[in-house]
């Protein structure tokens, strides 16, 4: 009589685990060094950028494919996230990028196509990600990839408000 296994099949957990992998890194950039999350936040301006540059679609229908873009990486990323910390073994591990991407999108979703207001969105998102004020630290204490994607959330809504204000300023 052969004893039957409760482990779950190996390519299942390898497929799962791939899968979240590619999302944590953002098809690879939390694999580039140094800098890893800036890397992921440039790939983002520069993905919004070109959709933007190609397409020339109307400000709102700018905004509502970059809110669309935001809630796919939050949905996707929070498990990833959550899945790539457990397999690695290390609390927010650098690679795990995909909050980078969802709270840079957060920083330009009111921009104007204009690589002024762009570069201003990526270096607040990133100086502000790297201080993370009240209540980003905070939130990084949320367990697995919510305390992963919320810091970068509220940097990114932070980073919104002030290029938000900007806009109207100059």
């Amino acid at each position: 009589m052969r004893a039957e296994s409760a482990a779950p099949a190996p390519t299942k957990d390898r497929r799962k685990i791939a899968w979240a992998f590619l999302v944590a890194t953002f098809f690879g950039a939390g694999w580039l060094k140094p800098a890893s999350g800036s890397w992921a936040s440039a790939a983002a301006v520069l993905l919004w950028a070109a959709f933007a540059w190609a397409l020339h679609p109307a400000p709102w229908v700018l905004a509502l494919t970059l809110a669309c873009g935001i809630a796919l990486t939050l949905v996707l990323g929070i498990p990833a996230a959550s899945i790539a910390e457990h397999e690695s073994g290390r609390h927010d591990p650098g690679f795990v990028v995909i909050d980078e991407v969802a709270g840079q999108w957060i920083a330009l979703l009111f921009c104007p196509l204009d690589w002024r207001y762009a570069l201003l969105a990526f270096v607040l998102f990133r100086a502000i990600d790297i201080v993370k004020p009240v209540p980003a630290r905070q939130l990084e204490r949320l367990p697995g990839g919510w305390g992963i994607v919320f810091d970068d959330v509220a940097a990114g809504l932070y980073a919104l408000g002030i290029v938000s204000l900007a806009r109207y300023w100059f």
